[in-house]
């Protein structure tokens, strides 16, 4: 099987030794986001929704570079430093996905890189 790293400057460099997404076969298997701007590459630690809304951005990016977009994501992950947060981040999240949102799961970490509020990893069909 083939496989081929994604890279693109409208995400964040990779902070460690992995890709930020890597295409195999028909699937796209995108890296954690965690909320860095990819212009300054500076940690924005706003709210949790504006931390929500950078790694969803930064999870676009990352797709377009690949050739898909937010409509090809067929299942997402969000780890939460804190569920409280919960609402807050579901509020950010079904602005980028109107219709059809993929499946999902939420799960509460005790910690994060650089703790950081939210960190979103995806996976997408690109056939």
């Amino acid at each position: 099987m083939d496989k081929q790293a994604i890279s693109t400057t409208a995400a964040p460099k990779a902070i460690g030794p992995y890709s930020q997404a890597i295409k195999a076969g028909g699937w796209l298997y995108l890296s954690g986001q965690i909320p860095i701007d990819p212009k300054t590459n500076q940690l924005i630690l706003g709210t949790i929704e504006e931390q929500t809304e950078l790694v969803l951005k930064n999870a676009e990016g990352v797709l377009e570079a690949a050739g898909a977009s937010l409509q090809n994501v067929v299942k997402v992950t969000l780890f939460l430093a804190n569920m409280q947060d919960f609402p807050k981040v579901n509020d950010t999240y079904s602005k980028f996905f109107k219709s059809v949102p993929p499946a999902r799961s939420t799960v509460q970490v005790a910690r994060l890189p650089k703790d950081v509020g939210i960190e979103v990893e995806m996976v997408a069909y690109v056939g």
